[in-house]
């Protein structure tokens, strides 16, 4: 617990730094872009992983040393992660890296990963798979997409106050949890001094939104919450190939079902930014009393108010990983139930079908003119992606 007091502090304090130099250095830390998945009310410091990486490495060293054989693995594992932290943070100050070559220097890390710690895929529970993992090239191959893919997916749900934090938080302290039940020390403290950081970082972040990730502190908990998967999953055999996945199975359900919708429903490269992704939909279409206000205190109260849909979803899946990491068909059933309620839960959205208990209206008489102002501004977009015609709010 003293870890995680450590990293807490260390990270409040540089995050509040970043706010107030946000101030005198706009130009380096802010994010003034636009775009469809832009949705803060004034343009925000997005280095906020800078105090994360940094009070997670404090951390590392005080573990190396109270324990030095454990805190010399902790701190291999954060050499490893400067390539993906270091092309994430470089694109949030010149906005000039590509996110090709951010998931490429990801993917560089992951390589290192598993030649420095043997952090390697290499038991999946999945027929023909496991097979194809039972030789090194093959291990290699789908760690480096397992890795890559956590890292695009936490990045993916970076953008509204509170939610992708608050998300990785909790896979890591159910990392931490169980790497506590089966004795493994490094995945238990690391993850509790990265439950420490990202804490830090969350009270900047939630609600007011003062700061974000950005592409560096995303890339580098995605990469982090990935490789203390993957290291509890290599070091403990008793512990489930599923529990990972079940973990962190709604921002990669999130990135993969974005991948299919852009393809074959509306005919666009994968990689392409929208604004129809389920938090987006959330935002525009459920949280109507504030729809047509664009003054920065409305903007940013409806901003915060999104998150919390988001992190009662992601209980679905981190929930069922804690109670059941040793069973692969509890898990495996758990990770088909969490795709069914999300498709599901998606499609009566974009259908204006959502549940009344759902929808957050200031009045009756407002909640006939919202919708109209919502079908307008963003049926363009996820009528074109979903090839669904608009309907009436229920």
């Amino acid at each position: 617990m003293t870890l995680l007091f450590t990293a807490f502090i260390v990270a409040f304090l540089l995050t509040m730094g970043v706010v107030r130099l946000s101030r005198t250095h706009a130009h380096l830390v802010n994010d003034h872009g636009s775009g469809p998945q832009k949705f803060h009310a004034r343009p925000v410091p997005r280095v906020g992983g800078v105090g994360i990486v940094c009070a997670v490495t404090v951390g590392a060293l005080a573990l190396w040393w109270q324990d030095g054989r454990v805190g010399v693995t902790a701190l291999l594992l954060l050499a490893c992660a400067v390539p993906a932290f270091g092309a994430g943070i470089v694109e949030d100050i010149t906005k000039r890296v590509s996110p090709g070559k951010r998931l490429l220097f990801t993917a560089v890390s992951a390589v290192l990963a598993g030649w420095l710690l043997d952090a390697l895929i290499r038991r999946t529970d999945i027929p023909g798979l496991d097979w194809v993992v039972s030789f090194w090239a093959g291990a290699v191959l789908l760690t480096v997409v397992a890795v890559a893919g956590i890292a695009n997916a936490v990045n993916l749900i970076d953008g509204f106050n509170g939610l992708s934090s608050m998300c990785v938080l909790m896979m890591l302290a159910s990392l931490a949890y169980v790497g506590f039940a089966v004795d493994d020390q490094l995945v238990a403290v690391m993850a509790l001094v990265g439950v420490g950081a990202v804490l830090g970082f969350f009270v900047w972040n939630y609600p007011a939104g003062l700061v974000f990730l950005g592409d560096g502190g995303a890339y580098f908990l995605g990469f982090y919450l990935a490789e203390l998967s993957i290291l509890l999953l290599a070091r403990n055999p008793e512990v489930s190939p599923m529990f990972p996945l079940t973990l962190v199975i709604y921002p990669v359900f999130e990135t993969l079902f974005s991948m299919y919708r852009r393809k074959w429903l509306q005919g666009r490269p994968v990689g392409m930014p929208d604004g129809v992704h389920l938090h987006s939909l959330i935002y525009r279409r459920l949280l109507r009393w504030a729809a047509g206000e664009r003054t920065a205190r409305e903007l940013t109260r409806r901003n915060s108010m999104t998150a919390p849909y988001l992190w009662l979803l992601c209980m679905l899946s981190v929930v069922p990983a804690v109670l059941w990491w040793d069973s692969t068909p509890m898990l495996a059933g758990c990770i088909v139930l969490f795709a069914v309620s999300y498709v599901t839960l998606y499609w009566r959205i974009v259908r204006f079908r959502a549940p009344r208990w759902m929808v957050l209206r200031r009045s009756r008489r407002r909640a006939s003119a919202t919708a109209g102002i919502i079908a307008r501004h963003d049926g363009s977009h996820a009528n074109r992606g979903t090839g669904c015609r608009p309907q009436r709010p229920q």
